[in-house]
């Protein structure tokens, strides 16, 4: 009891030190835990991940996903899950609360599909356990997740927030918040179990303070059968023993059961058991029996490849079972060893157990696939002989798909069956297959096939001459073994009946590929990457939805986006006004400068479209890069005219050709940045204001001296331009993204042509004005300059010398 007291007080430090406590469930399922097996070593496991931002859901791209491994022999597994907030580096208090969905799967990431979207034909989806977590403090909070008795292997969580309205925000303009997820794991499991070997008797006495014993099997491949038996059970009336089995992991309350005192013999068959896994042999007393218990437990296995013999009790090497060389309990039988010494709680000895066969129950021989991999997740399973594979009447046709763990689990798997016609002979033949992971399942029964057991899930396909292409795709795909089983059956008008003289030919091809069909023309496969774990998953867009991008119930028609495409590009012709105003006022350098913005403005998001409308003339990111050049070059051009720095500053060319090197330099290092739009503008005002300042003290009078100059054509132009940056940064969303920006364009274009100032022009030269004598100096300024009229060309230019 002391050394489970200081046990719980260093799991709680270890595990929920500097976090919020843990429900008391944990506690009570623990306490379980360690009653069960009190006679069992616990060893404790602590695994944890970095912090990460989550984003909203639009396609399984958007989520964060993270990766485990749970090792074998694990009785129980606790996920910690800590998500909070963060806004501008602090604790995000004021953040609204967003609720979390977590899903948890073992062996392959989920497949999920929170909006309820449609799946492409053909395709099965796996299930997972999903978890929603909602808030219980301002800036955080915790969630409790347990497993009991985990499977080993792989495990992945999938983490996500809502799906959003889809506001499109300049990157900066604000303090975002931020919600980030971390998992943490902690398994407990047990060590030296105890090993039951096929043919022998293992005797075991139970304690009155326990309550249960646990053993493991190895079962190896071509094994049709495990039967487990418990005998001479003494020490109370009757036999108070449950006795459960489960594959993989520790039994559970909903294993398959046996109650020992109802049924004699007490055995426990498990049909087609999966080949290279342990299986879990869990002896159970029943509640409120006192005194010792004693029985024993022996198991045998029935070899498929030989119905008529069991597995031999003495094995000469590993490689006669493949079993795995650690054994578990020390002390156990070594491969090649002989029994241990009777001991008077655990003896092992040879029996004759008579062996229960099933009638016709025996396996065909598996034909391997060779594996042949081109690129990530592009692998191509080529059969030896084939593809055309030939399924004889009496028997089926067995192969096998191996996956490799990690590496294959983040593509999708396919399978196509094509069947020749003409091989039928003029028969109604249908073949069917089998899919299954772990075990082959070939059924006895001659009129049917089912591809499902309680145990073991499996996928049906078949191919007739009506029909004679049956596809399969499974998304994330289980690692291991998958075994593929055909046969072939004749339809009459009693059902399906064995098929004589027969040999139908298929075409059998199986792949694994990135995406489902890459994901068609509205989408894109993206290769993505957790830590050390590589996945791929589709992207949409254009509105179509779904995992492979064939939910259209939200797409965009061709005339829509026809109509968006047409509105962005010619909305840049609005360009051109400016562009005639500069040239008419010489402005020659600014007009470079528009054509080129409205050029690649135009071909930028002719190329940016969302759907089939794509027209580009350069890579994407170069047409970017210019666009977002050319606009912000506008801006400074324009602000930099509007200061008339001509007669002040002799080389103004100069600031023209350091702003555009600085903008080029500010884009490659982030296009998408607020102060790259925001910092050049503020500079260009900065000198224009000087500028305007500096004529403004030296006249002492407002410059420009015009209230029609204000009123006219600043005013209303910066109003323009003020109303352009509003939309750009708080109006602008998905939905409305072609519209919205169309209006951007337009507004800015119109503000240039406000704001973009007169240039003088005289009318005849001027000789030399006559100087006063006397001390002084002779200041000449040009009226017309000073009133900004917009067309200085109709008046006469008068200058006007004072001293």
């Amino acid at each position: 009891a002391a050394g489970c007291d200081i046990f719980r007080a260093w799991l709680v430090g270890l595990l929920w030190g500097g976090a919020p406590q843990p429900p008391p469930q944990s506690f009570a399922l623990l306490r379980a835990l360690w009653v069960s097996f009190a006679d069992g070593l616990f060893v404790t496991d602590y695994f944890t991940r970095t912090p990460r931002k989550l984003s909203p859901f639009r396609s399984f791209a958007s989520i964060e996903l993270f990766h485990f491994h749970i090792p074998e022999d694990t009785v129980i597994a606790v996920w910690n899950l800590i998500t909070f907030k963060e806004q501008g580096g602090t604790f995000g208090d004021q953040c609204p609360d967003r609720s979390i969905t977590v899903y948890f799967r073992s062996g392959a990431p989920s497949v999920i599909n929170p909006l309820h979207t449609h799946f492409p034909r053909d395709t099965a989806v796996p299930g997972s356990f999903a978890l929603t977590l909602t808030w219980t403090l301002p800036n955080r909070t915790t969630g409790v997740f347990n497993v009991t008795s985990p499977l080993p292997g792989d495990w992945f969580l999938a983490a996500h927030l809502p799906k959003d309205e889809g506001k499109i925000s300049v990157k900066g303009l604000y303090e975002e918040c931020q919600y980030l997820f971390q998992p943490q794991l902690i398994v407990q499991r047990l060590v030296n179990i105890a090993v039951l070997y096929p043919g022998h008797i293992t005797e075991q006495s139970m304690a009155p303070h326990n309550r249960s014993c646990l053993y493991k099997v190895f079962v190896p491949s071509y094994t049709s059968q495990v039967l487990v038996e418990v005998l001479r059970c003494r020490g109370a009336e009757g036999c108070p023993l449950w006795l459960r089995v489960r594959a993989k992991a520790p039994p559970l309350h909903n294993s398959t059961t046996m109650d020992c005192q109802e049924h004699t013999p007490c055995q426990l068959a498990q049909d087609l058991p999966f080949w290279q896994h342990w299986y879990y042999v869990l002896v159970e007393k029943h509640p409120g029996v006192p005194g010792t218990i004693s029985f024993q437990v022996t198991v045998q296995l029935t070899d498929c490849s030989r119905p008529s013999l069991a597995r031999p009790p003495f094995l000469p090497s590993s490689a006669s079972m493949n079993m795995p060389h650690s054994f578990g309990s020390a002390g156990g039988l070594a491969l090649g060893d002989s029994p241990p010494p009777t001991s008077p709680n655990d003896t092992k000895h040879p029996v004759p157990i008579p062996v229960t066969l099933h009638t016709g129950e025996q396996c065909w021989p598996v034909r391997p696939t060779l594996r042949n991999e081109l690129d990530t997740f592009s692998v191509h399973f080529y059969i030896f002989f084939g593809p055309n594979v030939s399924v004889p009447p009496d028997r089926p046709a067995v192969f096998v798909i191996n996956l490799l763990p990690v590496l294959d689990s983040g593509g999708v798997l396919n399978l196509e069956l094509r069947l020749n016609v003409s091989s039928l002979c003029g028969e109604n033949v249908t073949v069917f297959g089998c899919l299954n992971h772990g075990v082959p399942l070939t059924s006895s029964d001659n009129t049917s096939v089912i591809c499902e057991t309680e145990s073991l899930a499996g996928f049906l396909l078949s191919v007739n001459a009506t029909a004679s292409l049956s596809r399969l795709r499974i998304p994330y795909p289980q690692t291991g073994s998958w075994y593929l089983s055909l046969r072939s059956l004749c339809a009459t008008e009693h059902g399906f009946e064995p098929c004589t003289n027969v040999t139908a030919e298929v075409y059998l091809r199986a792949y694994l590929s990135p995406c489902i069909n890459d994901c068609g023309i509205y989408g894109q496969c993206k290769l993505l990457r957790t830590n050390n774990y590589l996945y791929a998953a589709c992207e949409c867009k254009a509105g179509w939805n779904g995992w492979g991008c064939t939910d259209n119930a939200e797409a965009f028609s061709y005339g829509f986006q026809l109509l968006s495409t047409l509105l962005l590009c010619l909305s840049n012709v609005m360009f051109v006004p400016p562009v005639a105003i500069a040239v008419r006022s010489h402005y020659l350098l600014e007009a470079a400068v528009y054509i080129f913005t409205m050029f690649f403005s135009t071909f930028y998001h002719a190329c940016d479209q969302p759907g089939i409308v794509v027209f580009c003339i350069m890579e994407y990111d170069v047409l970017q890069f210019c666009d977002f050049l050319g606009s912000l070059m506008s801006v400074w051009v324009t602000v930099i005219a509007m200061a008339r720095l001509q007669p002040i500053v002799k080389q103004a060319s100069v600031l023209y050709l350091l702003g555009a090197m600085l903008l080029s330099m500010a884009l490659q290092m982030d296009r998408h940045g607020l102060w790259n739009l925001l910092g050049p503008s503020l500079f260009a005002l900065g000198i224009m204001a000087v500028a305007w300042t500096a004529r403004t003290i030296r006249r002492r009078h407002c410059y420009p001296p015009t209230w029609k100059r204000w009123a006219f054509y600043l005013c209303p132009g910066a109003l323009i331009a003020a109303a352009a940056v509003l939309l750009y940064a708080f109006v602008e969303t998905e939905e409305n993204y072609f519209y919205i920006h169309s209006i951007w364009h337009l507004l800015i274009a119109g503000s240039v042509g406000f704001l973009l100032p007169p240039r003088a022009k005289p009318s005849r030269r001027l000789g030399p004005l006559p100087r006063r004598k006397g001390c002084g100096y002779q200041l000449c300024i040009n009226e017309q300059e000073e009133l900004g009229l917009v067309d200085p060309a109709v008046a006469s230019i008068n200058s006007i010398c004072t001293s």
